[in-house]
């Protein structure tokens, strides 16, 4: 195994007829810790920091969901449905049990998976994501692509203005997890298309708009993290979650975003290390 995310090679599993791309990082041998990407990323858009911290202890697997980066087949248009793509996935690879690891709309494929299977996901770590029927997650559509705007006009990524703050520790934050993403400079994942964007965007708008899930089947541990100022998926919603999910952890990082865990990677990497240790 390469001893950091930039240099993990591509790897492809097929399973009920999707070729699905996958990296891998970290010892091999007991329950990996699977990581769920969001909104509109690929395998490029994990921070390394926070990944390789989890793989100096844990096998760590990182992969593209159905129809994304150089995953095959069409993009799910339900979360129900990314969430049993995952599990195809998994059990492809030979596991019947996985901690999970899962930011923003990652967080939703999550928690459907583990209400269909209560007893895939031992530990499950949520960041900056919220409940099914939370309160405006089916607004998200209108603050991304608000901020897409925003990010052309200023011409940089939308995730400096999607994740972080704009005041000046939140603008440093932003630069410092871009150039984070970019290490890896060979064999990068294929970007996500506007189609594909526009499908999981209203997969999420009907997620906000649904009943809400009975998220008490699942017997596991639980760290739930966000910024305290969290525009797309609101903050209040990470309350909501640690509510929800009996004996769980909650983190609120001060003065920070949807990224929360990326601008404080620093403080966040050790605490998330810790609760999956074991």
């Amino acid at each position: 195994m390469p001893s950091c995310y930039a240099e993990a090679p591509t790897s492809f599993v097929s399973a009920n007829g999707v070729r699905f791309a996958y990296r891998e990082l970290g010892p091999r041998g007991g329950i990996p810790v699977v990581f769920f990407v969001h909104l509109a990323a690929n395998l490029d858009n994990w921070d390394p920091r926070i990944i390789e911290a989890i793989a100096q202890h844990r096998h760590v697997i990182a992969f593209d969901q159905r129809g994304i980066g150089a995953s095959s087949g069409r993009v799910a248009g339900t979360i129900e449905a990314a969430a049993d793509d995952a599990y195809e996935f998994i059990r492809a690879l030979g596991y019947g049990q996985i901690d999970a690891f899962a930011f923003s709309m990652g967080g939703f494929i999550v928690q459907d998976l583990i209400v269909k299977h209560p007893k895939l996901v031992r530990k499950l770590v949520l960041t900056g994501t919220g409940p099914r029927g939370g309160r405006n997650i089916d607004r998200v559509a209108a603050v991304t692509w608000l901020d897409i705007l925003r990010s052309a006009m200023a011409r940089a990524d939308p995730k400096e203005f999607l994740f972080f703050e704009r005041n000046q520790a939140g603008k440093r934050a932003a630069k410092d997890f871009i150039q984070r993403i970019n290490e890896r400079t060979s064999h990068r994942d294929a970007k996500v298309g506007l189609k594909a964007l526009r499908t999981r965007l209203k997969a999420i708008e009907r997620y906000g708009r649904s009943a809400p899930s009975d998220l008490s089947v699942f017997t596991g541990t639980a760290l739930i993290a966000n910024g305290d100022r969290d525009r797309m998926v609101p903050s209040i919603l990470s309350v909501d979650l640690h509510q929800r999910i009996k004996g769980s952890e909650l983190v609120i990082y001060p003065d920070s975003g949807h990224g929360g865990v990326f601008q404080y990677w620093e403080k966040f990497a050790p605490r998330a290390v810790e609760f999956l240790a074991g």
